[in-house]
């Protein structure tokens, strides 16, 4: 059986779907702003076309993974 996802990953679909890019590559955009604030790196990926809610997400994951850069 299928697990859900919940949580911010759960948008993960909807993002690929909506900006055609999949999730590794956002991640990698990230990277170098790994030792920014929160709403920095939000405001980076809204720059580059995304919503808030999905940029939200996107580095609530992102910093989760990545040692709470």
């Amino acid at each position: 059986m299928a697990e859900t996802v919940t949580g911010p990953k759960s948008y993960f679909p909807a993002i690929e779907a909506k900006y055609g890019r999949p999730i590794a590559e956002w991640i990698a955009l990230l990277g170098p702003h790994a030792g920014e604030k929160h709403m920095e790196q939000v405001a980076f990926l809204k720059e580059q076309g995304m919503g808030h809610g999905h940029a939200n997400a996107l580095v609530h994951v992102f910093r989760a993974e990545h040692d709470g850069a």
